[in-house]
């Protein structure tokens, strides 16, 4: 499959920011997203709403965190291009302040524990939190960094819902099973006590998901061969 240009690439952004609010996990302009492109990354522009963005807002940042000229990159660049930097497995980043993550975030918790084994889509045996620092500091980018060696996932405190992954697409699954763990988690705090799966058998689970995922590719590749039909 040849590499997107620029301008597919910066479709598929903006595409993603509307699902975003599509599927209810993000409001106004809070969130952010970003993927690699050349020497840095492409990523969404600060305070504009997605419904009026165009290719041509997206915003180029390369490598040593300069913005191309006339263009103002979402204020959380930093942490982007740090994560992006830091994996080099992971080629997107979505940042959001979904509701019930955002509410995680507020709990005096440091991680979404395995409530469920689909804890395991983040990378590991927990959902970790990263400690607080403002919005666009160097501080924050540093906690982020702390937490996320090993996880695809992180709750920024007092804060957001921060994911990674190899695409787009694969970013944009792992963020809506996340919100999704944490709804559970909300849930059965609410309730009462509630079970948490042990860490042998989390290996067990992560052993698993090796072969376990969005496999995009083939979805695509199925949904052309039905339309052939």
């Amino acid at each position: 499959m040849p590499a997107l240009n620029r301008k597919d690439l910066a479709k598929s952004i903006i595409e993603a920011c509307l699902n975003m609010r599509r599927d209810g996990v993000n409001q106004g302009t809070s969130g952010n997203i970003s993927i690699r492109y050349k020497d840095g990354m492409l990523i969404t522009p600060t305070s504009m709403p997605y419904e009026i963005m165009t290719p041509n807002d997206i915003v180029f940042v390369d490598g040593n965190g300069n913005p191309e000229k006339n263009k103002k990159p979402s204020s959380e660049w930093r942490f982007h291009l740090s994560i992006l930097k830091d994996n080099p497995q992971f080629n997107a980043v979505i940042h959001n302040h979904a509701i019930y993550s955002s509410m995680v975030s507020i709990l005096n918790v440091d991680s979404i524990p395995a409530i469920h084994y689909m804890v395991a889509v983040a990378g590991g045996k927990k959902i970790p939190c990263a400690e607080y620092a403002t919005y666009g500091t160097q501080e924050l980018c540093d906690n982020i960094s702390k937490v996320m060696k090993g996880y695809k996932a992180c709750i920024l405190k007092n804060h957001g819902l921060l994911v990674a992954d190899e695409t787009l697409e694969k970013a944009y699954s792992v963020m809506i099973e996340v919100e999704n763990l944490a709804r559970l988690y909300i849930g059965v705090r609410n309730i009462g006590d509630y079970n948490v799966l042990s860490d042998s058998e989390m290996e067990i689970i992560l052993a698993k998901f090796n072969n376990y995922g969005l496999n995009v590719e083939h979805k695509k590749t199925a949904s052309k061969s039905s339309k052939k039909k």
